[in-house]
């Protein structure tokens, strides 16, 4: 039961020029104009405030750069800003990185949501709610149909581990110092905005450079793919309606093996022969954890009223076309498609 004493005012959104985050920002700034949306981001390198540029004239919206590592900085900002919600996507996500340099996962999504949370008891945060990922369940429930919310833990991966930590973190300031808060678990989304070290962006600018397109392994391991506007309505349902101390996972419908998601888009980016795309697929070895599915059940999240509205091809066309538009965004992307020695080519993993 949601609670009828909660309206949501100065949100501030960590990580707001990032992936995710931005269309959240966008979603959020111009839906409700009574909400000051506060885009609190460190600007990484998979970040980027043109993300931000259909809002950043907005008079309900305002951006400050700042990592969360910083508790004086989060501390002023949660009080200058009289922020009473935040909404927490701030991360480390890529998966390929955790195994060639874990300290930067663990700074920034264990202690960095550790100092979050903390300021947040401080401040007298309304709601926290903090952004998790399906790869905290692992492979334990690979027999499972779907996995749900009560599903236990089994990360199998640094980045993965990062983020189960942090939950665990999140959970006990809800017991110890009741908190308020909500956890997500997100499966892999694609869409407009993505950094194209991720698969579908990745793949989508190797096909317009002629380049090869790198597969793990066989290419058989799957991924439950959701566009990032059906993500963001998401968060909005979960703002609105969701029942504090609960957990909702955020899934789609289109579970797609990484070599079906290659040829998909060769398919739609012109190479539609068996020769031409056998041509363009280039196996390399597998990563050495790389899971082989993940599945999660969304009825929670479903129970709220959300609905999943973006069909899996409309928003691959919609993808291409803005990569085909935007490509420029973070400068020059040509060195993120260039094979890393130790870590592979691609990750397969979206979020």
């Amino acid at each position: 039961m949601t609670d009828p004493t909660y309206t949501p005012k100065n949100i501030l959104v960590t990580g707001g020029a990032g992936f995710i985050a931005s269309h959240v920002c966008i979603l959020l700034a111009t839906k409700y104009p009574q909400y000051k949306i506060v885009n609190y981001d460190m600007l990484d390198y998979c970040a980027s405030l043109k993300n931000l540029a259909s809002i950043e004239g907005l008079p309900n919206y305002k951006f400050v750069k700042g990592n969360i590592l910083s508790a004086d900085l989060v501390n002023y900002v949660l009080g200058t800003e009289q922020i009473d919600t935040i909404l927490h996507f701030a991360a480390q996500s890529h998966v390929d990185n955790s195994f060639g340099n874990s300290f930067p996962f663990t700074k920034t999504n264990i202690l960095g949501t550790h100092i979050l949370l903390e300021s947040a008891k401080g401040h007298g945060i309304a709601r926290f709610i903090h952004v998790s990922t399906d790869e905290v369940y692992g492979e334990g429930a690979l027999n499972a149909a779907q996995m749900v919310e009560e599903t236990t833990l089994a990360p199998s991966n640094p980045y993965a581990a990062s983020k189960a930590a942090a939950e665990f973190i999140v959970k006990s300031y809800a017991l110890s110092f009741k908190l308020p808060v909500i956890i997500t678990r997100g499966n892999n989304v694609y869409g407009p905005h993505q950094y194209p070290e991720k698969l579908v962006p990745k793949l989508i600018n190797q096909i317009f450079r002629g380049q090869q397109l790198t597969i793990h392994g066989n290419g058989l391991n799957t991924r439950n793919y959701l566009h990032v506007k059906d993500v963001a309505r998401a968060f909005d349902c979960i703002l609105h309606r969701g029942t504090v101390s609960e957990i909702y996972n955020i899934g789609g419908t289109n579970e797609v093996a990484n070599l079906d998601v290659a040829k998909k888009l060769l398919s739609l980016m012109g190479h539609d022969s068996a020769e031409q795309q056998e041509k363009m697929l280039q196996f390399v070895r597998d990563r050495n954890f790389n899971d082989l599915r993940y599945t999660i059940d969304s009825t929670k999240l479903r129970g709220l009223g959300w609905v999943e509205q973006v069909r899996w091809e409309d928003g691959l066309r919609e993808t291409i076309a803005w990569y085909r538009d935007n490509s420029g965004n973070w400068g020059d992307i040509s060195s993120s498609l260039v094979a890393h020695p130790r870590r592979g080519q691609f990750t397969a993993d979206d979020e």
